[in-house]
């Protein structure tokens, strides 16, 4: 898996923030990137099997940096299609980095490099519907809810839950 894991980090990528900085992924913090997904603020919204499926997808993860420390990672997965270009956004922050605004932090610098370098104008987010904290920073940083996307996503015990399609369109008034 690992090895994947760096081919699809085509270029070695670093974006500062405010607060964080966001840069490629490398080997060495696939076990720190796993621990987070597995702390209970998290797992309850992320499994750690999803690494692998964000591997076999081949998306692009950063890893959120404060202070040198890695305290979660953003997952890109871009549509290069000029006539649906878009970017699927996902994030995870570790427990200790929430409520901090290191996510929000995290969101609107991937966005504005997406936007600036790579042409992107429209982003999406899926968060499961009952992700209240997530909902309420996605709209907080511009993002519309879409609609609901009836039972989405598969939990840890199997149940399916559903998620909210959220989208930003760059430019467009809040």
């Amino acid at each position: 898996m690992t090895e994947r894991r760096t081919a699809t980090c085509q270029s070695v990528l670093s974006l500062r923030g405010d607060r964080v900085v966001l840069r490629s992924v490398t080997d060495d913090d696939i076990p720190v990137l796993l621990a987070i997904m597995a702390e209970p603020g998290v797992a309850v919204w992320w499994r750690r099997t999803e690494w692998d499926r964000v591997d076999e997808q081949g998306a692009t993860v950063l890893a959120i940096t404060v202070d040198g420390e890695i305290v979660g990672g953003v997952e890109v997965d871009e549509e290069t299609d000029p006539d649906y270009r878009h970017a699927a956004l996902d994030i995870f922050v570790a427990e200790r980095g929430q409520d901090r605004g290191i996510g929000s932090d995290a969101m609107r610098t991937v966005i504005r490099d997406l936007s600036e370098r790579r042409g992107h104008h429209r982003f999406t987010v899926d968060p499961a519907l009952g992700n209240e904290r997530a909902i309420h920073v996605y709209e907080r940083l511009g993002f519309r809810r879409v609609g609901t996307m009836r039972a989405y996503e598969r939990t840890a015990d199997g149940a399916w839950r559903d998620a909210l399609l959220m989208e930003l369109v760059v430019g467009e008034p809040r």
